[in-house]
């Protein structure tokens, strides 16, 4: 008896997101350079140093987005764990030989290059509990055989972020990666344990370095308006301020140079909005919205447990970062150091990100979305797609 072997059949990506994300990259150009121009006049003598870079970054950016794109995601599935252990040994490294930026040690520095091991480490967790999620089913509910095991791979890896110092990131690691736990169907009251022991150690790690301290005060107004804890977040609000409803026009920020400092990278947003406006970083954030509500589709029309749960983590951490990000800009919470995806300078979050969203439209075209045209003859039916066994992974 002869036997068929099956292919999946390829279908079209998700265009609304691709553009949306295209449209970022692009518009953060000019919002980079305008951010930038001053800055690097002073310091390089070229108002453009920094745009040339971040140019570079963007088109690596769209390089690893469509490599994403053309590798099917179910092959990472029996990578994860490798890859994981790979991104673990980055940030030991980083500890031990990286170098000290701002009194903190997250980059390693190699050929003249800046690598920041803790954006791809956070991005080879979430495919890591992915895999395990859909891998061992039911079983997340038994807690030592299923719940547990995350957990140490969660805490590790969030320890060695938190060590470099990188409170911001640390903490989105743990909150993403619980998300995907909660919808993974653990059991609420071994979350709500998880939570309980790690909110603890949070705010003892907060309060043993002032300058985390001093601004968790300040956020809270105990000490509002004083030094320079609320100096970048004040001039920020201000940016938003004389932005009003169309903003001050391309390029004709006054806060960029004087007053706001590094304004290209965290409080990227600052300067969306003075210059562009309220409409402005409204649009902005209507395109992060398009990513989110698509990207929450393509979990719905995922085939198999391994897509749904990869296309819910990969949107969730896009769109939560730029949430904080634009909240952080507003003065809604805490100044953190978390870029806003596609649109701050910066090339490690830019090119991780990127591949993430590149394996996001690579389960779209798996699911029955935007399905090809196909022409059969007379009487054949279409075959579905045969599903694959899933690994073990520990």
């Amino acid at each position: 008896m002869s036997s068929l072997t099956v292919k999946s059949r390829q279908n079209h990506i998700d265009l609304p997101t691709l553009i949306a994300v295209l449209v970022l990259m692009v518009l953060s150009l000019g919002i980079v350079y305008s951010a930038s121009a001053g800055w690097a006049m002073q310091k390089f003598g070229e108002s453009n140093r920094l745009l040339n870079s971040h140019a570079l970054k963007i088109l690596v950016g769209i390089v690893a987005l469509f490599a994403g794109v053309t590798i099917d995601y179910r092959k990472y599935r029996k990578l994860t764990k490798p890859v994981l252990l790979g991104a673990i040994g980055l940030l030991l490294v980083t500890l031990l030989l990286g170098g000290e930026l701002k009194g903190a040690t997250r980059w390693i520095q190699f050929a003249g290059f800046g690598f920041q091991p803790s954006e791809f480490a956070k991005f080879a967790l979430l495919f890591h509990l992915c895999s395990l999620i859909a891998a061992k089913g039911e079983a997340i509910k038994d807690f030592k055989r299923g719940f547990l095991p995350m957990i140490i791979w969660i805490g590790l890896v969030s320890l060695l972020v938190l060590l470099q110092p990188n409170f911001s990131t640390g903490t989105m690691i743990v909150v993403v990666s619980l998300i995907i736990l909660f919808v993974g169907r653990a059991r609420l009251h071994h979350l709500f344990l998880a939570v309980m022991y790690m909110v603890p150690l949070l705010i003892a790690y907060v309060i043993s370095a002032p300058y985390r301290l001093a601004r968790i005060q300040s956020f809270l107004g105990t000490q509002w308006g004083s030094g320079r804890v609320n100096y970048q977040l004040w001039q920020g609000i201000i940016g938003f301020g004389n932005g009003g409803l169309l903003g001050l026009g391309p390029g004709e920020s006054k806060q960029r140079d004087l007053f706001l400092p590094e304004s290209y990278g965290d409080f990227v947003f600052s300067i969306v909005g003075e210059e562009y406006g309220f409409l402005g970083t409204m649009f902005f954030m209507t395109l992060f919205f398009l990513i989110m509500i698509r990207g929450f589709k393509i979990a719905k029309h995922a085939h198999e447990e391994f897509g749904r749960l990869l296309a819910l983590g990969i949107t969730c951490t896009v769109t939560v970062y730029a949430l904080v990000n634009a909240s952080v800009s507003l003065g809604i919470l805490p100044t953190t150091g978390l870029p806003m995806p596609f649109v701050s300078y910066g090339g490690s979050s830019l090119v991780f990100s990127s591949f993430a969203v590149g394996a996001l439209l690579n389960i779209s075209a798996q699911t029955d979305l935007h399905p090809r045209s196909t022409r059969l003859p007379d009487g054949v039916l279409p075959v579905e797609p045969l599903q694959e066994q899933s690994p073990k992974v520990y």
